[in-house]
């Protein structure tokens, strides 16, 4: 009498290390702060006499450089501050999301499932 009898076996080949996604997600984070810091300094109307704000502007020009000029700044007067809206910003914000979240794909490694199967015959010998 034979039997058989099949095996199969399914491995996950997902990579545990993602040390990569997560330097290039801490240094796009690290970016958007000091941009969200400039968007708040620039709303609230912050000293730009300041170290630590002229230390944000000038760290944060590069970036915000770039995108001035597509929409126009709204500015308002208070009695002792003045207060700007600035797009170029907003927009170098979410462009700069855009690319960590695009770069985050590239480098996320691709999981397939991989199947083994066995097949194996099993004699009995035994006579009934």
């Amino acid at each position: 009498m034979e039997q058989m009898t099949k095996q199969t076996e399914t491995r996950n080949t997902k990579h545990d290390s993602n040390t990569a996604q997560r330097i290039t997600g801490i240094i796009f984070a690290v970016i958007e702060v000091f941009l969200a810091f400039r968007l708040i300094f620039k709303i609230l109307g912050a000293n730009p006499d300041n170290g630590f704000v002229r230390g944000i502007y000038a760290i944060t020009q590069l970036l915000v450089g770039i995108f001035e000029g597509i929409f126009s700044t709204a500015t308002t007067t208070g009695a002792e501050t003045r207060a700007i809206l600035e797009p170029a910003t907003l927009i170098a914000m979410i462009v700069i999301a855009l690319i960590a979240w695009g770069v985050n794909k590239m480098i996320t490694p691709r999981t397939t499932n991989r199947v083994e199967s066995t097949q194996f015959t099993e004699r009995d010998n035994q006579l009934k």
